[in-house]
């Protein structure tokens, strides 16, 4: 009986993985408050579908058409002396940062794991850059499921405690 319950959780895991309105914590919650599945089952199956989700995102933007010819090409210059030649050039050093900051083992890993579990930043957004940047997939994954896992692991046992 719990096979259905952990494969309607990872269907639904990746689903609001991808589509931002479909809420995995508010699922966890109605799960445990009702109890119409195992809480534990579910939290850890939309902890394991959001992490799918995540990967298939960050392998997405890592392998897309044109992204290693990308790399290698230097961008356009910009005016620097115009109001959006700034603000392009600003964005361009930002993005850079971010990338940066994303492929050193030491902010890519807690970032990811911040992200995953409290929610800050937002882990659509980090997918996205963690897979522009050079981090390691097996990382990102272990981080997602990990952070992912104990959120909602703890959001199941919260509600169920109730």
């Amino acid at each position: 009986m719990w096979v259905w319950q952990l494969v309607l959780a990872v269907g639904f895991g990746i689903g609001s993985a991808v589509v931002p309105f479909l809420n995995a914590e508010a699922y966890v919650l109605g799960v445990g408050a009702t109890h119409a599945l195992n809480p534990l089952v579910a939290a850890s199956g939309v902890a394991v579908g959001q992490t799918i989700g995540k990967v298939a995102m960050f392998l997405a933007v890592r392998y897309r058409p044109g992204y290693a010819a990308s790399k290698t090409k230097e961008p356009k210059p910009v005016d620097l002396d115009t109001r959006w030649g700034r603000i392009v050039q600003r964005n361009r050093d930002l993005t850079k940062r971010l990338l940066d900051a994303m492929s050193d083992s030491r902010w890519g890993i807690p970032v990811t794991l911040l992200s995953a579990f409290i929610g800050v930043p937002p882990l659509y957004g980090v997918a996205l850059i963690g897979g522009a940047s050079r981090m390691k997939t097996v990382v990102f994954t272990l981080s997602v499921l990990a952070g992912r896992g104990g959120r909602f692991i703890l959001l199941a046992l919260g509600i169920s405690a109730l």
